[in-house]
């Protein structure tokens, strides 16, 4: 329940403990990787392997091993390296930990911030002119000066409560907001968050398990109807340690600032969210702290943060202002023509230009050149499923570009250099492995004598795979995407279980076209073979490539129209003959999990078995940004809310329900899972409860976690909903 949302939390988790893919060179020719301890760099095309910074440069004075490198930073003259390391998680990624700086030139390893805690630095950052670092402890900003080591606190609050350079729980989960801070061009001054949270009410969670006493953990969260904390943004002097405060308009508890970035030494642009989130306005403010507007936006419904920097769940991620034409432009995303299009608005508010035009949306921004007026992003104008690269003129002329290869259908991804001419390109289908290479863009031609791609498409046998794509539509008349794993040995002439999979919230889609897809990472077995129907279908409200009205219709109507959709879907699909009315599931995890309890609860003549997992049962608990965002406010529209809710209609619950929760869940709390037992219980409903013991959203934590989860799921559903044909 999180912008763009990782349905199976735990996967995330495995995906933090891996480094940063790669590093480009300024010039985009090159790039850097850890490997074995060491930096070393690729050159482009001939992918010539050179060592840029040896294992020896980086073991520390005084022993004998290298720093572990988790991750890596050049200086804009190349001159000096950041490591970071000795990483620890805060909520969702390891933010935490050391850092380190080499001059690749002397040879000098010295670490930073040393008077502080160990693994407490957040988002370390060189100066553009080298001299100096800055970084966050402990919910406070420091400048150190690396020559002398001398450091300066911005910020001394020493408080949870008042967050410095770094963000709160709910800016992190909802807006992938985490590094909270950056320097001015001319190394002059920094601009930074500062989020007051004192008047957000903690949860508490409970530690009943690691001492004879259980101890309280607290977590600042604003639910759904309270203000969001005041955020404001300060521009300190580097020199006097004194910081100006943006006199930004409107209440700073009725709106949130999710992007900010420097144009000029003189000149940073803040964009600014109503609470209500269907408004967003873009200033440019002076060192004086003075705002003029120069865009403005609205949304019947609400108004998307679109990143430009690619994964947002990266650890120094952050949403970009992406400059054109010598900073004079700015790059934008937004559907307020009907699609997701990309934009380019004059820095001062005077002109805008359409860049992609069509009735498609684009789905993600990847690159630019403005010296080959040229700009890529991924879109599927035909077949919401997929993903393929797109190219079109920065000047907003002609028609976009297909630049994938027709002949690869299916999942495309890319990484592109900065100057525009190399890519790494990775491909996959629902039966094609994923293969991974490098590629000039201009004509998608592929850099050495191996063509992975190529090779991976060319092995795969679409007829060993039991997946079918379909789209189904329902006596609305609305038209749905779906995937369904049929059993190995399938036969036409019986009928068979079904197993659905959902999510159906703005966060998620899970109707794609890519490797994985059908695979259930839960089921102690294999689905196919034990003789299930294995499906999921997208249905209004999902953020699949349709265009706004597809995504936007849901608004104010989480747990009703999408719960709608699904159940007429499985309407439909329950006619067909091989499909056994009598045996049918439903599970989900998080936003799939609240969608498995309104399936059950809302349509028990159709869902006989439901497993739901870490589920918001009562939206009334769930977080401000979240819920608001796509249900309105509680003081206006309550009556959404409650009839959006699993708790509301628990009484009607006939069939199975394994309900499973952590008991240490900061995301979405444990609060729901007892509220939904008080009701289950208040009309004598039967179900199977499993709470985990301190475990969090992902339920990853502990000896044996994973295996227990997989066990019971597996027994749950084997036991109630039986598999084989009949």
């Amino acid at each position: 329940m999180t912008n763009r949302f990782i349905v199976i939390c735990f996967l995330l988790f495995v995906c933090t403990s891996q480094a940063q893919s790669l590093r480009w060179s300024a010039d985009g020719n090159s790039y850097f990787e850890a490997e074995n301890g060491e930096i070393v760099r690729y050159t482009l095309p001939g992918q010539v392997r050179s060592v840029f910074v040896s294992a020896q440069d980086l073991i520390p004075s005084g022993t004998t091993q290298p720093i572990d490198v988790r991750d890596f930073h050049f200086s804009e003259d190349g001159n000096l390296l950041l490591v970071y390391t000795h990483s620890r998680r805060v909520w969702r990624l390891d933010t935490e930990g050391d850092y380190w700086v080499l001059d690749t030139r002397t040879k000098k390893l010295q670490q930073v911030g040393k008077s502080h805690p160990a693994s407490s630095l957040r988002f370390a950052k060189l100066s553009p002119d080298g001299k100096k670092i800055a970084y966050v402890s402990e919910y406070d900003l420091y400048i150190e000066d690396l020559a002398t080591g001398k450091e300066m606190a911005v910020t001394a609050n020493h408080s949870r409560k008042i967050i410095s350079g770094t963000f709160d729980w709910v800016y992190e989960e909802e807006f992938s907001c985490r590094d909270g801070f950056q320097w001015s061009p001319d190394s002059k001054q920094i601009s930074y968050w500062q989020l007051d949270a004192a008047k957000i009410k903690d949860y508490y969670m409970l530690n009943t398990t690691d001492s004879a006493y259980s101890h309280i953990i607290p977590v600042e969260y604003p639910t759904i109807g309270q203000s969001p904390s005041p955020a404001k943004i300060g521009i300190v002097n580097v020199s006097s340690g004194q910081t100006t405060w943006l006199n930004l308009p409107g209440d700073p508890q009725q709106h949130y600032l999710p992007r900010m970035e420097w144009n000029s030494p003189s000149e940073i642009f803040i964009q600014q969210l109503n609470r209500k989130q269907n408004q967003s306005k873009i200033f440019s403010c002076s060192l004086t702290g003075s705002a003029k507007l120069i865009y403005e936006e609205t949304d019947r419904a609400w108004i998307d943060v679109y990143p430009f920097s690619g994964d947002s769940y990266s650890l120094d991620f952050r949403h970009e202002f992406i400059w054109l034409n010598h900073k004079k432009e700015f790059l934008w995303m937004s559907d307020k023509d009907g699609w997701v299009h990309l934009y380019r608005i004059a820095s001062d508010g005077s002109k805008e230009t359409l860049i992609t035009k069509g009735n498609f949306d684009v789905i993600e921004f990847l690159g630019l050149s403005e010296k080959d007026n040229a700009i890529y992003f991924l879109a599927s104008p035909t077949q919401a499923t997929q993903k393929y690269l797109f190219k079109a003129s920065l000047d907003g002329k002609g028609k976009p570009e297909l630049v994938s290869p027709t002949n690869q259908i299916g999942t495309h991804g890319y990484t592109i250099s900065p100057n525009g001419k190399y890519a790494q390109h990775t491909f996959s289908n629902y039966f094609t492995k994923p293969a991974e290479e490098w590629i000039t863009l201009s004509g998608h031609q592929v850099i050495g004598k191996e063509h992975p791609v190529a090779a991976a498409v060319a092995v795969a046998d679409k007829s060993k795979s039991t997946i079918e794509f379909f789209k189904i539509k329902t006596e609305d008349g609305i038209e749905m995407d779906g995937w369904m794993a049929k059993p190995r040995e399938f036969d036409p002439h019986k009928k068979y279980p079904v197993l659905f999979y959902v999510y159906t919230e703005p966060a998620s889609q899970t109707v794609t076209d890519s490797y994985g897809t059908g695979w259930n990472p839960l089921f102690n077995g294999s689905l196919a073979k034990e003789g299930y129907l294995y499906i999921s279908v997208d249905g209004r409200g999902t953020p699949a490539p349709k265009g706004k009205e597809w995504r936007k219709s849901i608004y104010r109507k989480i747990g009703r129209l999408n719960i709608h959709d699904q159940a007429m879907a499985a309407k439909e699909i329950l006619k067909w003959p091989f499909v056994d009315a009598d045996r049918v599931a439903v599970w989900g995890w998080s936003g799939g999990g609240s969608t498995t309890l309104n399936l059950l609860f809302q349509y028990p003549e159709i869902y006989k078995t439901g497993i739901a997992i870490a589920a918001v049962a009562n939206q009334l608990t769930y977080d401000n940004i979240y819920q608001e965002r796509y249900m309105g406010l509680p003081q206006e529209n309550l009556e959404d809310i409650v009839n959006g809710s699993p708790v509301t209609y628990a009484k009607n619950l006939k069939g199975n329900l394994l309900y499973i929760h952590g008991t240490g869940d900061d995301n979405v709390h444990y609060n729901n899972a007892e509220m939904l037992l008080n009701e289950l219980i208040k009309y004598n409903k039967q179900f199977r409860f499993m709470p985990y013991p301190n475990r969090t959203h992902g339920i990853s934590e502990g000896e044996g976690t994973r295996q227990h989860l997989s066990t019971l799921y597996s027994e749950y559903l084997r036991s109630n909903c039986p598999p084989g044909g009949r």
